[in-house]
């Protein structure tokens, strides 16, 4: 594939950007007020620490690899193959499930501006659709939906900025006080800090999709710094303008964003953020159609999954992944069984963090360089994995079983492919 079909620094950046906002920012700043209130902007700033030492950590593993895989990789190569399988398994059936999710919450949003799309068959036909044409678009070149990615992302960005840009100017100070309406608790703070902490997860795919990159040893570290610097600023941003505007009315709000915008932009104001709320989401479906597939290609390159799934078009696109992610997404959709969305993806981003926080030291002990690198030793990365073990002890116990037993899933798949690829290899010789 020419570099000029590949993505350059700043398409992989949108991608980041593409892949981290998504629906989360839109709903986010009511449930936060509610937990912490007003000081609840400070939590915005914990996390945003705690994710970018995680980052760092992502950034300066990126920098080694020029594989698809992301994570996986970094687990395969630090611990071996069977961890890196239980981290790429772990990833590519969240990302289903995940993507099944954008394309309902896509046609939910819908149905607040057009009530038809609440149809059971229009929203099914819509949201097979959404996976079809997206797929569709992915198989006919890097190029095509690198364009789509940075206009949709660009798109999102556009409401966002202006919220924040017009809503400063019309910020009450006195909606600040007091900054903690109620004593806080370790469980209050853990509460709200993992719910805004899942606000800033996705950041981990950008380096999924590294063989589509110009000198992704040099550009994702650089990218992924930037994307979570960037998210950072816009989400303490949107939380000050939506406390500063709404004050306590803002707990109460189940669209705290565009009820905050039609306070200082009218009922235009409120539309705006709607229709950025479609393109957010739509955004996220197509950041997610392109990474998903080259979750499965890093594990079928390897032997982990059949590897015709790693079969490349003319134009350099996985179309078999393609095809096939589309087809598994598709009935879980329908299926409209999403409840435990949350908890399968809470525990399957600390098998990605955890293990490539932990790389860092494995790889630097194995002497490896990259092109970027963590400082202040290992302190980051033992911290981001002191962190996750804490966000894990505030999960509930339904959600520790969904995540593991995942997990437990990709046991007895991993040893059916190890031995189909056996096989394969001796018919072969």
């Amino acid at each position: 594939m020419g570099d000029n079909k590949k993505l350059g620094l700043w398409s992989i950046i949108l991608l980041g950007i593409n892949g981290v906002i998504g629906t989360g920012i839109f709903l986010l700043p009511g449930k936060a007020m509610k937990l912490m209130g007003p000081g609840s902007i400070w939590i915005y700033v914990f996390d945003m620490i705690l994710v970018m030492s995680m980052a760092l950590c992502f950034a300066e593993v990126s920098g080694l690899f020029n594989k698809n895989g992301g994570p996986y990789v970094y687990a395969k190569e630090a611990f071996g193959e069977f961890v890196g399988f239980e981290v790429g398994i772990m990833k590519l059936v969240v990302g289903m499930i995940a993507w099944a999710t954008f394309a309902v919450g896509f046609t939910t949003a819908l149905s607040n501006i057009w009530p038809a799309a609440s149809n059971p068959l229009i929203k099914n036909s819509i949201e097979i659709g959404i996976i079809l044409v997206l797929s569709i678009i992915n198989i006919l070149g890097v190029n095509f939906a690198k364009n789509l990615n940075n206009i949709m992302t660009i798109a999102k960005l556009v409401p966002l900025v202006l919220f924040i840009a017009v809503g400063i100017f019309f910020i009450k100070g006195g909606n600040f006080v007091p900054m903690f309406p109620t004593k806080v608790t370790p469980s209050s703070f853990g509460a709200t800090a993992i719910l805004i902490f899942f606000a800033f997860t996705g950041f981990e795919g950008i380096a999924v999709a590294a063989e589509d990159m110009e000198n992704p040893k040099k550009n994702l570290p650089i990218a992924i710094m930037i994307t979570m610097v960037l998210v950072s600023i816009i989400y303490i941003l949107i939380q000050a303008v939506s406390i500063g505007t709404l004050g306590a009315k803002l707990a109460a709000s189940s669209t705290p964003v565009a009820q905050s915008a039609a306070t200082f932009l009218g009922g235009f104001g409120g539309l705006l953020v709607t229709v950025g709320t479609l393109v957010s989401i739509g955004g996220i479906n197509i950041a997610e159609s392109f990474i998903l597939p080259r979750s499965a290609v890093a594990l079928a390159e390897d032997g982990l999954l059949p590897r015709i799934i790693a079969k490349k078009n003319k134009a350099g696109t996985p179309y078999i992944a393609s095809i096939v992610t589309a087809v598994l997404t598709i009935p879980i959709a329908l299926s409209g069984s999403f409840t435990q969305l949350a908890a399968i993806s809470a525990i399957s981003r600390f098998t990605q963090y955890i293990p490539t926080c932990l790389a860092v030291i494995i790889f630097r002990k194995k002497g490896m360089k990259s092109t970027f690198k963590v400082p202040f030793g290992p302190v980051l990365p033992i911290l981001s994995v002191g962190v996750s073990c804490w966000l894990l002890t505030q999960a509930t116990k339904i959600q520790i079983t969904w995540g593991l037993g995942a997990m437990v899933i990709g046991i007895p798949l991993y040893f059916i492919m190890k031995s189909s690829d056996k096989k394969i290899d001796k018919s072969s010789n």
